[in-house]
């Protein structure tokens, strides 16, 4: 299968997709093995593909120089979640197809990070959308390129991304996410900070309503308190903590 991305790029689809845990910061997924921003530059130096400049934050595609095979990948996170009714268009997700991704040539793009966020109950799998107008038809293939990550694709074009069970991932920064099981309070909180970050209910919060900064103290006090699964526990902490210092004191 050929992929088309932003500006008419192509890769092509393997069947090697990555072998690295992605890592949920709640920012951004990170499919990549740097461990530090000095490691994270050189990584960028030494591939081709997308990537950030100066203000600009599209999804991230890397590449390796000499095989053009996919080596690394970071998707933005959408702020804005789709509406209800939008929500119950999303369509059944194809079956996902594992592989990585061959590019057709040795040169860099840009590729538009997504705008809307689907989340389903529990939250048991995130999907973010180019735009809400790909949900008016099938999506045709979901390609696995690393454990619990697909790109979306509709009419062979790279349309969006899917991360599921994203509690499992959630970490911060370029820490390893916890390979433990998450606590189910964890999962309760996990969806709890993912409603505060992101519209409406964001926009509640930045507008001092009560009910929502009650939400948010009431979120940060459990998470500080929890006994179990520590680490994404302190993840979730960092997710909301410009939101506490900023709105919840």
């Amino acid at each position: 299968m050929k992929l088309t991305f932003d500006g008419g790029w192509l890769a092509t689809v393997t069947d090697d997709p990555l072998p690295i845990t992605p890592q949920f910061t709640g920012d951004s997924v990170v499919i990549a093995r740097y461990m530090n921003v000095e490691e994270r530059e050189r990584f960028f130096v030494t591939t081709f593909g997308s990537r950030e400049w100066l203000w600009d934050a599209p999804d991230i595609f890397r590449f390796n120089s000499d095989s053009r095979e996919l080596v690394g990948a970071e998707f933005q996170m959408p702020y804005v979640s789709a509406e209800a009714e939008t929500t119950t268009r999303v369509p059944i997700m194809p079956a996902v197809r594992p592989g990585g991704l061959r590019a057709d040539e040795v040169q860099g793009f840009r590729h538009e990070m997504c705008t809307v966020l689907c989340r389903v109950p529990g939250d048991a799998m995130l999907t973010c959308l180019r735009d809400p107008d790909v949900l008016d038809e099938p999506l045709e293939a979901r390609i696995g390129i690393a454990p619990d990550v697909a790109l979306l694709v509709q009419h062979g074009t790279v349309v969006g991304w899917s991360l599921t069970d994203p509690v499992r991932y959630v970490t911060i920064g370029f820490n390893a996410p916890d390979p433990n099981p998450p606590s189910p309070s964890t999962r309760r909180l996990f969806t709890e900070c993912l409603d505060l970050i992101t519209t409406p209910v964001a926009d509640d919060v930045v507008d001092s309503e009560p009910a929502a900064l009650a939400r948010l103290r009431a979120a940060d006090k459990a998470l500080r308190a929890q006994p179990e699964d520590r680490r994404r526990a302190d993840a979730l902490l960092e997710m909301i903590s410009s939101l506490m210092e900023l709105y919840g004191r």
